[in-house]
């Protein structure tokens, strides 16, 4: 009975724990493998060494939409640098592809990836997944998150996060920087 009884406390504190589940920025970043549109295989744990901004998306999603053009962008900005911009959505290859015909997104796309979804959602008190599309996960170099967020223009911060994981200043930054201390007091 005692046997009983302290099983049955330990899974009340398990799915307690499970049912409010948030990772926060210094957490290690959940590890996911997943294959993308072009058929290359993106394993989170084999790009420790690179910064790697993971965007939950989809196809429905009319922010998303929007945010696109602006991410292609931040995407250019960081071209030939040690970032890797990764696109998760639960939609499958068709539902995606039939999107991507007519909107340009340069991320590198992983479909079917409910189950990244599922390890990076929050959680209620009721165990229901709690996530607003486009997600944002900003993980550096170590596998930790540095940032979290979700939601309307949020690439002006990625773009200064991004830079400093890196160790330097992001090209729209740096005029930015040099005009203020240059400037007259």
């Amino acid at each position: 009975m005692r046997f009983l009884s302290t099983l049955l406390l330990i899974l009340l504190f398990g799915i307690f724990a499970f049912g409010q589940q948030s990772l926060k920025e210094g957490n290690p970043a959940p590890e996911f493998a997943a294959t993308s549109m072009s058929g290359q295989t993106f394993d989170l744990k084999q790009l420790q060494g690179k910064v790697v901004l993971v965007t939950f998306w989809s196809t429905k999603c009319e922010i998303c939409h929007s945010e696109i053009p602006k991410m292609n962008q931040l995407k250019d900005r960081y071209k030939g640098q040690n970032v890797v911009f990764l696109a998760l959505t639960m939609e499958n290859e068709a539902r995606v592809g039939t999107y991507l015909k007519s909107t340009a997104f340069n991320f590198d796309i992983l479909p079917n990836s409910f189950g990244a979804v599922l390890q990076y959602a929050d959680r209620d008190k009721s165990g229901n997944m709690d996530m607003g599309f486009p997600a944002y996960f900003l993980i550096d170099q170590n596998g930790s998150i540095q940032m979290k967020a979700n939601g309307w223009d949020k690439t002006d911060v990625l773009n200064a996060r991004i830079a400093g994981l890196l160790g330097s200043s992001s090209p729209g930054l740096t005029k930015a920087v040099a005009e203020m201390t240059s400037s007259p007091r």
